[in-house]
């Protein structure tokens, strides 16, 4: 799907970028780096076309996805936080 799709999609759900990446905790980053792309992974489309058609058959999607708590995930990178232990 191209992005722009995804993005009428949105609209047909009734949901800006911003509330979409905050509704199943995802970073905005991250959507907005498919716009480079062109092109959206077939997951985000699917869960963007769901909620379009759940909106336009009257659903309360959003309470049925915010009742599932999902967790935002925290990058795990390798980081300049922590020090390496030295080998001795």
């Amino acid at each position: 799907m191209t992005f722009i799709e995804f993005k009428k999609l949105l609209l047909d759900a009734e949901l800006t970028i911003p509330k979409f990446t905050a509704l199943i905790k995802v970073s905005e980053k991250n959507i907005q780096a498919y716009k480079k792309k062109k092109e959206v992974p077939n997951a985000i489309a699917t869960v963007a076309a769901c909620f379009a058609k759940m909106n336009q058959e009257g659903m309360d999607y959003k309470t049925l996805i915010n009742d599932l708590d999902l967790k935002k995930k925290e990058k795990k990178g390798a980081g300049f936080s922590k020090k390496k232990e030295s080998k001795e």
